[in-house]
């Protein structure tokens, strides 16, 4: 029957069963992802739980569907450039530039408007803008940043910064904005925005509502979201990258909640959830003193923006079965099953 199901979904190229299955094509000995275009017949696959047991059985990864690559985190090139923009921020790239790199432009367009969601030039000029409000929070002279920032002219300077910032440059010191950045992560890249308190959101790319919740987060800081770097970005990354490798059980790292009393009351008490236990919706409402209050409580969890730091994933139905997870089950599954092997590992 399981063979069944993920062979529909193999042929439906269904996004939502990549990292739940791995499929080997026996007539060609190689392995892809659920959404590779092969179209072998039914007879000549198997599907294993992972790359590792793909391999392990012989199989060779695929090369137009690249299953060992982590799933939408950027391709070496693109890395290569982000990294290039994080070290110089000012500096406006072209074209030419990115041929200069040995870098397409077009697929470069592609990937920043499948993965992000805008044109490579649209997020590079938020990402300047960025980098010059922080300057200019920082008492730096309106008009050093505008040049540094390749403007020939104050007023080409200064229309850009209001288009983005929502006020001039002048004005701006009182001004609240959200930094959005992209995190690779073992389960995929995720979207994190933060103030200057914390980390505000912490959500999986490819959740269907992210443009809902990135809407109402400006909503509710009454704050442009300005792609570029924040102070909390770089504590998210070190925790993350400690928490995948075994070694962290718990974060310790600012956040800023946005929601209701109640709802930022739920949220925390997923704190007090062990490393690698789980607990039920009723037991979560009897600990906040409101055991009536089941259903409020699921919803709260339902709109909780940050994800594997307030471990929502430890919450699972009554009959202890795996409820929804705005990431994807599979995520949710691999999660948990992560936690229980690494529960015996030193913080």
């Amino acid at each position: 029957m399981e063979k069944e199901v993920f062979y529909k979904a193999f042929l439906e190229r269904d996004s939502s069963f990549e990292g739940v299955f791995i499929v080997g094509v026996k007539t060609t000995g190689i392995f892809c992802r659920p959404t590779c275009p092969a179209r072998p017949k039914i007879e000549n696959v198997e599907f294993f739980p992972s790359a590792k047991e793909a391999m392990l059985s012989g199989y060779r990864p695929c090369k137009v569907c690249k299953p060992l690559e982590k799933l939408g985190n950027p391709p070496d090139g693109i890395k290569q450039l982000l990294k290039y923009m994080e070290e110089n921020p000012t500096v406006k790239i072209k074209d030419a530039d990115l041929q200069e790199m040995g870098l397409e432009p077009n697929q470069v367009r592609r990937w920043f408007l499948k993965n992000y969601k805008q044109t490579f030039h649209a997020y590079q000029r938020m990402y300047r803008a960025n980098s010059a409000f922080q300057r200019i929070q920082s008492d730096q002279n309106v008009t050093d940043v505008a040049f540094d920032s390749g403007y020939d002219s104050l007023s080409g300077f200064n229309s850009m910064f209001k288009n983005i910032i929502g006020t001039s440059p002048q004005k701006s010191k009182d001004k609240r904005v959200i930094n959005v950045t992209h995190v690779e992560t073992d389960l995929g890249l995720m979207i994190a925005a933060a103030t200057e308190k914390g980390i505000c959101m912490f959500e999986f790319a490819d959740y269907k509502l992210i443009d809902l919740e990135l809407r109402q987060l400006g909503e509710e800081f009454n704050a442009p979201l300005i792609q570029g770097d924040n102070p909390h970005f770089d504590t998210l990354r070190e925790q993350l990258n400690e928490y995948f490798r075994g070694e962290r059980k718990d974060f310790n790292i600012p956040l800023d909640l946005a929601g209701t009393e109640f709802q930022k009351k739920v949220w925390l008490s997923l704190l007090q959830i062990p490393y690698g236990c789980t607990t039920t919706y009723g037991k979560q409402a009897e600990a906040l003193g409101k055991p009536s209050a089941v259903r409020a409580v699921a919803n709260a969890n339902g709109k909780n923006k940050i994800s594997i730091i307030l471990p929502c994933h430890r919450v699972i139905g009554a009959d202890g079965t795996l409820t929804g997870y705005g990431g994807g089950m599979w995520r949710k599954k691999k999660l948990l099953e992560f936690e229980k092997e690494n529960m015996t590992t030193s913080h």
